[in-house]
């Protein structure tokens, strides 16, 4: 694996993301791994009233995503991830039930899907968030990226927008050296 991407998919600033580090993907030939991170487990007891059917989607579609990466299917993983930010974020829709559901079948992972409902998965999307806070957190949230050869793993990046291929590439190029120098903490500023 060249880069593990902990993501949960109600989270536009996640999505982003993935797409900046798809296109880095494409072009360097590099392995993503796709890996839960769940927003609901981060703040639980805490969710208001109308995120509520987005984080029972999102519990849903991640308990899939672990169940494609335990059967060895991380290209699965990410293809059911793009069916369903394309019909999420690109489309300015919210998560739901029937759009995890429409995402299995444009993935072509119908055969995974009874994991969708089956709590069992559970255990294994808290073991996944759980390893992707403590590599990065405390006082963080998703994406959280982890490279081979680094001590820890960096909560973001946070991208207001999909950079193009040169601009991507800028900014895999310009963090990979940083994920691994082990005094490096963070780089930060205020959202506008």
């Amino acid at each position: 694996m060249d880069a593990t991407f902990f993501f949960d998919p109600a989270c536009p600033w996640t999505w982003r993301a993935s797409r900046w580090l798809v296109t880095v993907a494409e072009a360097r030939d590099l392995t993503i791994e796709w890996r839960a991170f769940s927003l609901s487990i981060l703040n639980a007891g805490r969710i208001p009233p109308q995120f509520a059917e987005p984080m029972a989607a999102s519990a849903r579609a991640l308990r899939l995503v672990e169940a494609l990466r335990a059967d060895g299917r991380g290209a699965d993983a990410g293809r059911f991830y793009t069916e369903l930010g394309v019909s999420t974020h690109d489309a300015g829709t919210s998560l739901s039930a029937d759009l995890v559901d429409a995402a299995v079948k444009a993935a072509g992972v119908q055969d995974a899907a009874p994991a969708l409902d089956d709590a069992r998965w559970d255990a294994a999307v808290r073991e996944s968030h759980e390893l992707a806070y403590s590599s990065a957190g405390p006082d963080i949230g998703a994406p959280v990226l982890m490279v081979p050869g680094a001590e820890r793993g960096i909560h973001g990046p946070i991208l207001t927008e999909v950079p193009a291929l040169d601009d991507a590439l800028t900014i895999w190029d310009s963090l990979l050296p940083l994920l691994r120098m082990p005094a490096f903490h963070e780089i930060k500023r205020g959202r506008r």
